[in-house]
Formats: C-alpha cells, structure tokens, sequence
C-alpha cells in the first residue's frame, strides 16, 4: 500500500476519467426498449437462448458467489446463460461501452453493469444507457415507486435507464475489545482517532469507500449533511471545502503509519483491522461484517457504530448499455435479479447479506415472511436501526471535486 503505487493507480483513474469525458460526447445507437418490446412475452421470447455478459467489481467473493451459483441458474430457467465478467473498476466496464459505441457496434459486448453514481451520470450524459424498460419488468411491481433511493442515484433520475438491484448503507465497526467507549459522531471518530495514533485510516479516495468517508467528514464539518447541498456548484464547493481538507489533514498525522500511505480500497482496510493494526473499519455493505466475525476473520468483539447523526445511503443498479446485442436476455435477467425469491437469497448473510430495494411492508403476507424469516446477526443491527437518520448522497459531480481536492489538499500531490 505504499503512497506511490497510489498515486499510480489514481494517476491511471484520471487518465481514464478524461477519456471517458471526451468519448462521452459520441452519441449512441438509439435503440428505445419501449419501441423494440410492447410486452413481457415478447422479451421472454427472445431472451431464450441469449447469453448475458454481467460486467461488475470482481473483488467481492459472496457477490461472486452468489451470480454464479444463485442468479446464473435462475436466469437459465429463462433459457438465459449468464457470464459474469470482473473488473477492479466499474469504469472499465463503461470504458468498453463507450469503445465499441465509438466504433459503431450496434452489437456491444457488455449487456449488464452492476453501476451506480458518477460512473451512471456519465453514462447518461453520453446516451450510452438504454431507458425507458424497466417499467416493463414483472418484478419493479415490488419496489416503491415513491422510494427516494430508486427515483434518483447520486442526484441523477434514474428514467428507467437502470434496475435496482440492493440498497447499501455507509457503516463504521469498530473493536469493542480495544474501544471499550465508542464515540458517537463521525466528529468524535476523528477526536479518538488523534487521542489514539495509529489505529485509524481511511481508503484513498478515489476508491469508492474512501470517497464516502470523506464526504461524510464534508458533513460533519459542515454542521450537519442538510448544511450540505445536494446539487454541486463551485461556490459551495469553496465555501465548505477548505474546513474538511483543514481537518482532514490535521488527522494526517495520527493515522495509521502517519498518514504516510492510505489503503487502497476496503479490502485493505478490511485486512488491517482482520490483522488488528486499526481498530475501526469502514463499508457500505455491513451486512458481510456477520461472516467475517463468524470465521473469525474479524475480531469475536467487532460491532457497528451508529453515528448519531446517521450515514449515507444509498442503493446500487443495473445499467443496460444501448448497443447491448442481448437487450431481451439483460431485461430477463435484471427482472430475475429484482424478484422476491433472488432479493431474499441475496440478503441472506451466509450468501451476500444485501439490503433488498423491494417494498417490504408493500408485499403480500407470504413474500414478507420470507424476509421475516431471515436470521438477525449478533453484530449488525437490522436495516432500520442502521439506516436511522439516514441522509442521500450529494450530486455525482461533487463526488471527482473532493476526490481531487483531497490529492491536493490532503495527499499534496
């Protein structure tokens, strides 16, 4: 985790990210799934046989596990064969799309994107999602239609240009073990981080945990997250920044080896406090804290910390490019991935342990007892005590802003 192959990998995120901007700009093939497919039989005829290539991060093992083992043999039911295809950045999978739009292929590669966030505003502003056809799917009959949460990712409305697929919310956990007294507010995290040096760190932003981190910081020195304006302008931008790089790099010097290098993402994080360096971790999917106390990877005295102010929360999608050549068997698959049976598997913690975006209390007295009968954790409060207080995401364009104000303001590159 040293600062220099950071600032290797941030350097090729940039690089990356300008391409994408430039290539942004190319319009994409105008396919309209509301004019391709009128009805549901129709998707359903010729999704049979289609083979869906599912781009999404490959470096969660229970998500992994749980597309090839539990939603691959759902969709083939369907006469649908799903290839899961990892990648480390959610980027290169819109890089792809953007490639072959460039090209011309109306036949893409790349069917499904587990997405959210800046990645889906950019995809949107360059045309490359198709909208318009999740009203189509059976299953968005279970989600909310008033859900904050499915009408809009990081500030961009959704317009049926992605599927939910689970809701995340931001959590710390710490060891009780070694913090017998927990601090209560994010505020409080950074005092005892400094009152205890070198048991505390973030993940670098841009990583996607890192990111988070520092926009709740953003928060938290701001007097609150309604102190913070949801859509990006340069003059709130200059007005809240300079306190939390301030803060931030005040903290620099009481992290974890000086602050001299950061984790890279929350798997390094994760192994730092597996290997007792730190003592407070940070995720967006808490529910996987279960397992990792079980296996004993995760100290026997782990537990969430509820900030009284609450976290961020958010939910994940499924973007379907526009020159997708299996668009029916994509559909297929997002409205089997959206059903009772695969969002109840899903949250099971022994399987991948995510929040469902279905309307629980909106089901029918069967389906609810499904989610009723999922086991409770002896280390993650259930998802209304974890969500409390919640607060959404800041518009996608503030996320890049403080993701590079950090570099200079913080990192001083």
């Amino acid at each position: 985790m040293p600062r220099s192959g950071s600032r290797h990998r941030r350097a090729s995120a940039l690089a990356l990210g300008i391409g994408l901007l430039a290539l942004a700009a190319c319009a994409a093939p105008q396919t309209e799934a509301s004019q391709t497919y009128d009805d549901w039989d129709s998707v359903l005829a010729d999704a049979d046989g289609q083979t869906v290539q599912l781009w999404m991060y490959g470096g969660d093992d229970q998500g992994n596990a749980y597309v090839d083992d539990v939603l691959s043999p759902a969709a083939a039911e369907y006469g649908v064969t799903v290839e899961r295809v990892p990648v480390t950045d959610t980027r290169d999978a819109l890089n792809r799309v953007f490639t072959e739009i460039q090209a011309g292929r109306s036949d893409g590669t790349v069917d499904l994107i587990w997405v959210n966030g800046d990645n889906f505003r950019t995809g949107k502003a360059a045309d490359a999602w198709l909208c318009d056809w999740t009203g189509l799917l059976p299953s968005m009959a279970g989600t909310d239609p008033d859900d904050p949460l499915l009408q809009s990712d990081f500030g961009t409305p959704v317009d049926g240009c992605e599927a939910p697929w689970h809701k995340a919310q931001f959590t710390l956990a710490y060891n009780a073990e070694a913090i017998p007294d927990p601090p209560t507010t994010l505020a409080g995290v950074l005092d005892w981080a400094e009152a205890h040096p070198g048991r505390f760190t973030y993940p670098a932003p841009p990583d996607f945990t890192g990111s988070v981190f520092v926009r709740e910081v953003l928060a938290s020195v701001s007097g609150g997250s309604d102190k913070v304006p949801a859509t990006f302008s340069e003059d709130a931008y200059d007005e809240l920044s300079p306190a939390l790089y301030e803060r931030l790099s005040a903290l620099a010097p009481s992290l974890w080896r000086g602050g001299d290098t950061y984790p890279a993402n929350e798997a390094e994080l994760g192994q730092l406090f597996a290997d007792r360096q730190i003592d407070i971790t940070m995720t967006y999917g808490p529910a996987t804290l279960t397992d990792l106390v079980a296996d004993g990877t995760y100290p026997p005295e782990t537990k969430v910390l509820t900030l009284e102010e609450g976290t961020v929360g958010n939910a994940s999608f499924l973007g379907l490019p526009a020159n997708s050549d299996s668009i029916a068997g994509a559909m297929v698959v997002a409205n089997v991935a959206l059903s009772v049976e695969q969002q109840v598997a899903k949250a099971q913690p022994d399987v991948w342990g995510q929040f469902t975006v279905l309307d629980i209390d909106g089901l029918g007295d069967a389906d609810r007892a499904l989610f009723d009968a999922l086991p409770t954790s002896p280390v993650v409060p259930g998802y209304d005590v974890l969500s409390r207080n919640a607060h959404g995401e800041l518009a996608a364009e503030w996320v890049p802003a403080l993701d590079d104000g950090w570099r200079s303001g913080v990192l001083q590159e």
